[in-house]
Formats: structure tokens, C-alpha cells, sequence
């Protein structure tokens, strides 16, 4: 069982076309059973990239998540900075919506909830998914990074002896749910050279 050391608290959750999207599967498991509420966007290639990578159907997903929205849903709750919450993760992020919200190009409901973000001064979390990078990928990055982004390849760490597919999604999740204050202990953490 997961055990959390911090109250709950209210995530958006955007999901997009890049592979990874188990990672997002995950975290929406997690959330769930720590009662965390969230607050859910697919985009429309974040759907067609599940297929490949999960059975699990859409709606399974959605199930996850507090609320789910339409990506072009403009008027939803996370598009405005007065909808209160403790931050973003987007989960695979792809390059396209990397470049959109570090151009301030925000017409769907993924990038205009994370341009809300950075300019409320919340957390933001990209978990970018791409290689290798190009020199457009890798200028948008610091850009978004000094704007109050944390870029968040999911690198995963080989010095737990990962056993599975699972063991390396669920330390990358474990990494990403600590950027927030979130700390479970479903992964093993570094604690030194073992003797």
C-alpha cells in the first residue's frame, strides 16, 4: 500500500501524444489512492498514442482522475488563475506542447492550464519525452525553466536494480510527486553504496 506523509492536494494533470503515457497511467493511480483530487486533459494524440502503450481503455483512465476535460474545453476550470490548485504535471510532455507554452501559444486547454501556471506563480512540471533533443528542444527548456517550469525528463535509475517495467515508472512517478510535496514510499530511494 502507498502511504503519504502530506495532506492531499489538488493537481491538474495533462496528458499528450508523446510515448509515456504509462507514466501517466501511474500517476493517476497514485493520486487516486492518495485521495489526491485531479483534475484531467488528454489531448487529442495523447488518445491515440494510449492505444499502442496500454489496454487500459480512456474512459479506465479518466476513471483515475476527480474530473476530466476536453482539450479544447477553453472554458474549463484550469484555464483560469482563480480555479486554485498546487500545480501542474504534464505527463508525457511532447515537443509541440513544449514549444506552445514557451511561446505563450496557448489554444487548447493543456497549454492555456500551464501558461495559468507560470503566471499565478504555481508549479509546473514537464515531464518531456524526446530523443534525441534539437537545438529548438533544448532552447525551450531553460527558457521555461527561469520562467518557473521544472523540466522533468523521466530518467529512469538503474542503482535500484529495477526489476521491471514497473519498478522504473513507479521512481520516475515517486521523483515527479516529490517536486510537489508528495512523498511516498512505493520506490526505493538513494540511502548510499550498499555494504
Amino acid at each position: 500500500p502507498l502511504i503519504s506523509e502530506t495532506p492531499p492536494k489538488r493537481l491538474v494533470v495533462g496528458v499528450t501524444g508523446a510515448t509515456g503515457t504509462l507514466y501517466a497511467v501511474r500517476l493517476l493511480e497514485v493520486l487516486n489512492l492518495l485521495g489526491t483530487e485531479t483534475h484531467l486533459i488528454f489531448s487529442k494524440w495523447a488518445l491515440a498514442t494510449m492505444k499502442y502503450e496500454t489496454d487500459r481503455t480512456v474512459p479506465e483512465i479518466a476513471a483515475l482522475a476527480t474530473k476530466a476535460y476536453a482539450m479544447k474545453d477553453m472554458a474549463a476550470p484550469p484555464s483560469s488563475g482563480s480555479f486554485l490548485h498546487d500545480g501542474m504535471i504534464i505527463v508525457p510532455c511532447s515537443m509541440k506542447t513544449l514549444a506552445a507554452i514557451r511561446s505563450g501559444f496557448c489554444d487548447d486547454l493543456i497549454s492555456r492550464s500551464a501558461d495559468v501556471c507560470l503566471k499565478e506563480r504555481r508549479k509546473l512540471l514537464l515531464a518531456v519525452r524526446e530523443t534525441p533533443l534539437s537545438a529548438i528542444h533544448l532552447d525551450n527548456m531553460p527558457f521555461l525553466e527561469r520562467a518557473g517550469a521544472t523540466i522533468f525528463p523521466p530518467v529512469p535509475a538503474f542503482y535500484t536494480r529495477p526489476k521491471s517495467i514497473e519498478d522504473l515508472i513507479d521512481q520516475s512517478v515517486g521523483r515527479m510527486l516529490d517536486s510537489f510535496g508528495i512523498h511516498t514510499k512505493n520506490f526505493e530511494r538513494w540511502e548510499g553504496f550498499r555494504k
